[in-house]
């Protein structure tokens, strides 16, 4: 999985650090001398889980100081209980400084893997595939949506220049799905694709008769949304077809079985609990 590049995280990683250093950290400036020789750290998690983020925990450190970096567990593998993940060895205060923000880092990104793995499991013989949303914490879209990407799914837009995806209040403000449609598609730059959110048939039908390259099945129940999927597969027109609203790990296999192209939920990023790590000096 490809890194999202230092020109985008490295900025977020130095307000971080500024944030949580502050005037400088107390205890560790105390205790330890800048000069005392490396020393080594190992993680170890507290429980199982998908581990995503140690690449960037480790440019963490090197804005700290030099450090020597050594992985047991690759990105998007998954771990067991109190299993050894990752030695690194620096200056004691490197380590100590940088430890709170690399941990916070890799716990929330590594609970979003493991979340998002559970819902791909759910469905991973069918060819649905998960997609995750623009629900991201300000400022961490593009690292929540790098720990989407190493649970399995895949990212839907990043924002809102990626695409033009037609919902409900846009619906409103055009007066129709049709006017909507025939008003992006007018403006929208090449390649660009647009999407139409629709909850009933009629909405439906009317996307069908339209220049639109995404249907959305929004909130229906899986016999209508099986019944949608049928009348679009029908038309025989090249319309990828994406699956909305209230999936959960129970209902996700159901909606796959319809036969959508994609399921999108914000719950891997906006239910996941953080994935429990420690750091050890040795």
């Amino acid at each position: 999985m490809t890194l999202p590049p230092n020109i985008l995280i490295e900025p977020l990683l130095q307000d971080w650090l500024r944030e949580d250093i502050g005037r400088g950290d107390r205890a560790t400036s105390a205790l330890i001398e800048p000069t005392l020789i490396p020393q080594e750290a190992v993680w170890i998690a507290k429980q199982p889980g998908i581990i995503a983020g140690l690449p960037i925990a480790e440019k963490i450190f090197r804005l700290l100081g030099e450090i020597v970096w050594h992985p047991q567990v690759s990105e998007g593998e998954s771990c067991h209980q109190q299993q050894e993940i990752l030695r690194c060895r620096a200056q004691p205060n490197t380590l100590l400084t940088g430890e709170r923000v690399a941990l916070n880092l890799v716990m929330h990104l590594s609970g979003i893997a493991t979340l998002t793995r559970s819902y791909v499991d759910k469905i991973a013989d069918l060819p649905t595939q998960l997609v995750d949303t623009r629900k991201t914490t300000p400022g961490l879209r593009v690292l929540e949506k790098y720990a989407t990407q190493l649970g399995g799914a895949v990212n839907h837009r990043f924002g809102l220049d990626d695409s033009a995806m037609i919902k409900e209040n846009h619906i409103q403000v055009a007066g129709g799905v049709k006017n909507a449609i025939a008003q992006v598609r007018s403006q929208l730059p090449y390649p660009l694709t647009i999407e139409v959110e629709t909850t009933t048939q009629a909405e439906v039908e009317a996307a069908l008769t339209t220049e639109v390259d995404i249907i959305m099945l929004d909130n229906m129940s899986p016999q209508l949304m099986s019944e949608m999927v049928q009348l679009i597969r029908r038309s025989g027109k090249a319309i990828k077809i994406e699956a909305s609203g209230n999936i959960t790990l129970e209902t996700i296999r159901e909606v796959a079985e319809t036969g959508v192209d994609y399921i999108s939920t914000s719950a891997p990023i906006t239910q996941a609990k953080w994935l429990d790590l420690s750091m050890k000096l040795l």
